[in-house]
């Protein structure tokens, strides 16, 4: 069994961009020498999420209106009370998706349906730099 991690440094602008890193999954499987096993994709942050999901221009933009709906920008948190902050919404929102996927690969090729990628959401209310791990696993 090999294990190979690595991090990649992801800029975004917040407010719920949407980026796609399915080629960075396989670039890492492909780098790994590994051709079956598995491969997780992780945030290392709390106000963002990785998600399996399509990924075409209307989903693009009809996810941060879908995600209004269950979690309002414009509620009253105590988290923002608490800590002078603006980003509580943020952090449900990520943690309603989740950090991370898992994801089976064989011949060295990702088992993703036709038309799911890998994709990061960034919920925070500021552009940043999000750290994202990628760990392969296999043989």
């Amino acid at each position: 069994m090999t294990i190979r991690t690595q991090t990649i440094t992801i800029d975004t602008r917040g407010t719920g961009q949407m980026q796609n890193l399915t080629d960075r999954a396989q670039q890492a499987i492909d780098t790994s020498g590994c051709t079956t096993g598995i491969v997780t994709v992780f945030v290392a942050h709390t106000t963002a999420a990785v998600i399996i999901s399509e990924y075409e221009t209307g989903l693009i933009e009809d996810f941060p209106h879908a995600i209004e709906r269950l979690v309002p920008e414009a509620g009253n948190f105590r988290h923002n009370q608490l800590n002078h902050d603006d980003n509580a919404h943020s952090h449900i929102r990520a943690s309603i998706l989740g950090p991370s996927v898992t994801v089976p690969f064989v011949g060295g090729s990702l088992l993703l349906g036709t038309w799911q990628k890998i994709v990061l959401i960034d919920f925070d209310t500021h552009p940043r730099s999000r750290n994202v791990v990628i760990q392969v696993q296999g043989e």
